[in-house]
Parts: C-alpha cells; sequence; structure tokens
C-alpha cells in the first residue's frame, strides 16, 4: 500500500472469555456469591500488527511480561449483552437513549458540570437488576478516535458514578463502575482519584484528549487500556459486624493503582512507546508521574515507589540486569522496571536539572512525542535538548549499567591561610604544639632534677623564651612583607579563610552531583552542591576543596538521602556509629547458637509484572 491508500477487509473470530481467577491474565469474568458475574474483556480480537521506522515490524510474541505494540485507529463498536447489563468501554457511547432510562440520562448529563462525583446507576438500582435475569438484550453503541486498542466491562451489578473535568483543554467525563461489594471504598475515591489523575497528569505533559476514563471494580488487580482501566482493590467484611471495611493500605493501593492505570493513557497509550521491547519507557514513566500525582493527593502519601531511598535495597542486591534490557529478560521485574526509573527521573528532577527545568523538558518530551512512537534514545535526546544540559552520562550509569551510587568521604586534610604575622602565627603554632599529647617519657620524668635548676647562672634568654616567642627580627621582617603587597593581598591575608582538602571516592560505580552538608563550629550548617562534572576527569577518586569562615567539625555526604547511595556509613566525617538491632532467639538444635544477627533486609516494590503497581 502507497501513502493515502486504504485496503478494507472482514474477518470473523471468536473468544473465550476465562474465568479470572482461574487463569489469570489480563482480562476475565467473575461469579458472586450472589450466582451474577462480572465480564472484564480485552485483547479479545484480532489486531494490527506495528511497523516503524526505528525497527520495522514489531513481530515478537506476547510471553507475559513485554506488552503491547500498537497502531493507533478509529474504532465503532456494538456491543450487544443482556438488557439488564451496564456496559463500560473504550470510547463514547452513541445511544445512551436506547440503553439508558431518562433518570440515568438526566443524571449523566448533570455530572458534567458537577464539581463532585453524581451516581448514574445508584446502589438501589444495582441491587434490584441482581435479583433476576433478563432474557431481553440490549445493544450498546462506542465510537472511539485515535485509539490503539478497544476494551470493556458488562455486568448488571454495576453501580455507575461520574464527574465531568473540563480545564486545558480537556473536556472528559471520570466515570467509575462496580459492584455493591467495592463500597465504601469506591463511592468515595475512584472517581475522585481519576480527576487528580488528569489533572495532575496534565500539567506534568500534555492535555488529555479523550472524552472518558474509566475505572472499573473487577477480578483484574490493575491492567490499562484506552480510557478504562481494571482496578482490584476491594473492602472486606469484617469479622465481628460482617460489615465492609478497608485497611489503611487497601485505600491506598486503590487510589495508587487508579492513578497508574489511568495515568498510562498517556504512557504509553499516547506518547506510544514500544512496551513489546522496553517495558520501562510505559512503567518506569508512568511510576514516575504517578508519584508526582500522589504527593499532590496529600502530604506524606505512602508512596513505595519514586523515593530515591526506597530503591537503595534493590542497588545492593546481585541479580540485577540494566533498565535497558528487554521485557522478558528483565531481573526483579517492579524494581527494575517500574521503581528504578521513577527513582532516577526523581534524582534528575530533584538534584541534578532543578525542577523547573526538569518539569520543561519533560513536558516536551510528552508534546514532541505524542501519537508517535518514541525510542529510549528519542526520550534521552529530547530531555538533553530541552534542558540544554548534557546527561550522558546519567543515561549511561542509571539505565545502561546496573552500577550503584555509593560515594565515600575518605579523609580530610585542613590548611588555613598564613597571615604572615609573626603575632598570629607563631601563636598558632604553639597552639599546635600544647595540642599535642605528652609523651610518655615526659610524663615518667616529671620531678626529675634537673642542673639548670641546681645551678641557675647557666640560664639565658633561651630559657627565658620558647621557641614561639616573636622577635624584634620577625616583626621588622613582617613589616618588610606588607609593603611590598596590593591592599587586596593585604585584605586577603586578614580574611582567616580555612582551607580543606576533602578525598572522595566512587566506591559504587554511578557517578552523581556532590551534596555536602558543611557544619561549623558555631554550629551553624549550610549545604554545598558540586554537579556531576566534578568527576570528569577522575571518575574513581577526587580532592574537593571546601573553604570556611571558621573551623569545620563535620561533613556529611548526601544528607537528605536523595541519590539512592547505598552505603551511608562512609558518607560522615568524622565517621557515625550506625545503629542495628540483635535478635535473641532459642535453638532446639544448639543452646549455644542463642544470637543472631539480622542481616537481611527485604527488597521492597518486587513482584509481578501487573497487579503490583499499588
Amino acid at each position: 500500500m502507497k501513502p493515502g491508500q486504504d485496503f478494507v477487509f472482514q474477518i470473523d473470530w471468536d473468544y473465550r472469555i476465562n474465568e479470572q481467577k482461574v487463569l489469570g491474565g489480563r482480562a476475565g469474568y467473575e461469579v458472586f456469591d450472589d450466582k451474577n458475574a462480572l465480564f472484564e474483556v480485552a485483547q479479545w480480537f484480532p489486531r494490527m500488527a506495528a511497523y516503524y521506522d526505528a525497527a520495522g515490524w514489531q513481530h515478537k510474541q506476547f510471553l507475559g511480561s513485554g506488552e503491547f505494540t500498537l497502531e493507533f485507529g478509529d474504532y465503532d463498536v456494538q456491543l450487544t449483552v443482556p438488557a439488564d447489563h451496564i456496559v463500560a468501554a473504550t470510547g463514547a457511547l452513541q445511544n445512551p437513549q436506547e440503553v439508558l432510562s431518562s433518570a440515568q440520562r438526566e443524571r449523566l448529563e448533570r455530572a458534567r458540570g458537577s464539581d463532585k462525583p453524581v451516581v448514574i446507576v445508584t446502589q438501589k438500582e444495582a441491587e434490584a437488576a441482581e435479583k433476576s435475569v433478563s432474557r431481553a438484550q440490549k445493544t450498546w453503541h462506542f465510537k472511539a478516535a485515535n485509539v490503539r486498542d478497544f476494551a470493556w466491562a458488562s455486568s448488571r451489578k454495576f453501580i455507575w458514578d461520574a464527574q465531568g473535568y473540563k480545564k486545558g483543554g480537556s473536556d472528559v467525563m471520570a466515570m467509575s463502575y462496580y459492584p455493591k461489594e467495592g463500597n465504601p471504598l469506591w463511592e468515595k475515591y475512584s472517581t475522585q482519584a481519576i480527576v487528580h489523575t488528569i489533572e495532575q497528569y496534565n500539567k506534568y505533559s500534555i492535555a488529555y484528549p479523550y472524552p472518558t476514563a474509566i475505572s472499573v471494580n473487577g477480578p483484574v488487580g490493575g491492567m490499562e487500556y484506552p480510557m478504562i482501566s481494571f482496578n482490584g482493590p476491594r473492602p472486606v467484611k469484617d469479622k465481628k459486624t460482617g460489615e465492609l471495611t478497608y485497611s489503611k493500605r487497601t485505600k491506598y493501593g486503590l487510589i495508587g493503582v487508579i492513578i497508574h492505570e489511568v495515568g498510562h493513557n498517556y504512557y504509553p497509550m499516547i506518547i506510544n512507546s514500544d512496551e513489546r521491547q522496553w517495558t520501562w519507557m510505559d512503567e518506569g514513566l508512568n511510576t514516575f508521574v504517578q508519584y508526582l500525582a500522589q504527593q499532590a493527593w496529600e502530604e506524606n502519601y505512602p508512596a513505595s515507589r519514586g523515593e530515591p531511598r526506597e530503591i537503595v535495597d534493590y542497588m545492593r542486591s546481585r541479580d540485577q540486569v540494566p533498565i535497558m534490557t528487554n521485557s522478558e529478560s528483565l531481573l526483579q521485574f517492579g524494581n527494575n522496571a517500574y521503581a528504578k526509573p521513577a527513582a532516577g527521573l526523581n534524582i534528575l528532577r530533584e538534584t541534578i536539572l532543578g525542577r523547573e527545568l526538569f518539569d520543561y523538558a519533560f513536558k516536551e518530551y510528552a508534546q514532541r512525542w505524542k501519537f508517535k512512537r518514541p525510542t529510549p534514545a528519542d526520550f534521552f535526546r529530547t530531555m538533553e535538548d530541552a534542558s540544554g544540559t548534557d546527561l550522558d552520562w546519567f543515561w549511561r550509569g542509571w539505565f545502561y549499567s546496573t552500577d550503584p551510587v555509593d560515594i565515600s568521604i575518605d579523609g580530610i586534610s585542613e590548611y588555613g591561610v598564613s597571615s604572615k604575622n609573626p603575632e598570629t602565627e607563631k601563636a598558632w603554632k604553639k597552639a599546635q604544639k600544647d595540642a599535642q599529647p605528652e609523651s610518655v617519657t615526659s610524663r615518667a620524668n616529671k620531678g626529675m632534677p634537673r642542673r639548670v635548676d641546681a645551678h641557675p647562672e647557666l640560664k639565658d634568654f633561651y630559657n627565658q623564651h620558647d621557641d614561639f616567642t616573636v622577635t624584634n627580627k620577625d616583626r621588622n621582617a613582617y613589616a618588610e612583607a606588607l609593603a611590598t603587597l596590593e591592599p587586596w593581598e593585604k585584605d586577603l591575608l586578614k580574611q582567616g579563610k580555612h582551607l580543606y582538602l576533602v578525598d572522595l571516592s566512587n566506591v559504587g560505580g554511578m557517578v552523581m552531583p556532590l551534596i555536602l552538608e558543611i557544619e561549623l563550629k558555631s554550629g551553624k550548617k549550610y549545604v554545598e552542591r558540586v554537579p556531576a562534572e566534578v568527576w570528569r576527569y577522575a571518575p574513581k577518586k577526587i580532592t574537593k576543596v571546601v573553604i570556611t569562615d571558621e573551623p569545620m567539625v563535620g561533613l556529611v555526604q548526601d544528607p537528605y538521602w536523595e541519590t539512592a547511595d547505598i552505603d551511608t556509613s562512609n558518607n560522615s566525617w568524622p565517621r557515625k556509629i550506625t545503629p542495628s538491632r540483635l535478635e535473641l532467639f532459642k535453638s532446639e538444635k544448639s543452646p549455644k547458637d542463642n544470637l543472631m544477627r539480622d542481616f537481611q533486609t527485604p527488597l521492597k516494590g518486587s513482584g509481578s509484572a501487573k497487579g503490583d503497581e499499588a
């Protein structure tokens, strides 16, 4: 086919919907105690293989981890289901007058201008539908333009609420579909989380271009498709009261997974990367923006991914492969493809580029590559081009290697600028001498009879004055030296600066900026930030000059734990004692072995490819 040509063809196919809890997967149906079912249907029809300039045909088979490489298209879909079912789908509903009651249509219209969710199908209406099975049918008609896939859900159990969001180029209906088993959690948080996601992702990328954004509660723990996502967290029955309740983990699990899955509309469903090849380009970028959105939800949001300190245990581990590894060959999938890219981008934003410059470049990437197919090189190149910063060292270390960050303060040498004033300099030398410990011989010789004490006539000028006495010769030499100096040189001598040569080594291999917290004798603390380019001539060992107005008594590298340094024990001068715990236990086999050190820390964020976003 030449550009501008078209080809029309038809395919007949059938698709057997699986019971999700039995066979698993990213779609399927669920049967409830009341014998009603809830269907989440995806990956259910033949789709076009993708062809793009960087790789040609993407024909790698789907093996479970590497997800989708899809082309954009327009969908016109009619779904015939039992008449008592409610259907959620990719796209905009074309025939509400045929499938919804007048009351439901009125509620849907009212939701468009509401500042909070409006219930379209109430729990009472859903419970009434559960009690009987309709033998009639209805056809729901949906259209979706410029999307790369189509998914849908159907059940007579669905409660449905919605809220419109119209701002900054987006005009969207945020909608949630859930059974009564999802309440009171879903009615409170789901649609609010969708609106929040669009609001925050728009800020950091592009205006959401589609007419709907949907969250469905069903058997799938967390999975994304254009305009619709399947999300799993639900309340559980209280053992005493029998009422549905939820834990803190379930609450934030729901909010987090909705932000994540709705966020996938941006990465990779609009900024359309090749997931079959590079999982991090959708999961990693999306997890990073999810982290930003979660911070805007509430203070101290319990996010498990995004903070550099949360990735330290993984960075210490041995079984790693670089982020730039094919999706099917990743080890520690959740850490590699989700957590490490998100933490790296957070370091890039907070520590290396700064928020203003990073946010501009990151948004520029989304703007340039929306509805196109970017590769990793396109992302790296755009971030450098838009920020005006050479970041090759960062991509090479964080994405192409498994080197961790471990920067050590190896030693510090202190120097002062000589004032040349004999009164000052000899007093300084005397203080250094007096600070030395007395020798053991001198201590033992205390009270020893001395000849000069028995014969005072042996004492002269040198017995009355030590080596630190200022003489007229010293004063005259100082005056002669001052006469040769320019005024600015005289001022420099008076400043009394303290100079320190700080020896640092890059133990881990991954270079990073230096974040030096300097503590002075007066108790004052301040941070000096040194760009990563300080390592450019010697990537393993460097010496950094630190100049202070008063004596320095302490130095800490990376005081805020912002670079994922895997060993903070070598980050301080003087060294700090590291607190830990001993675990006492009884041993049935050997009473002698009753003391054990707990060295192992569980890896955070590890898990399966899907369902672990929460």
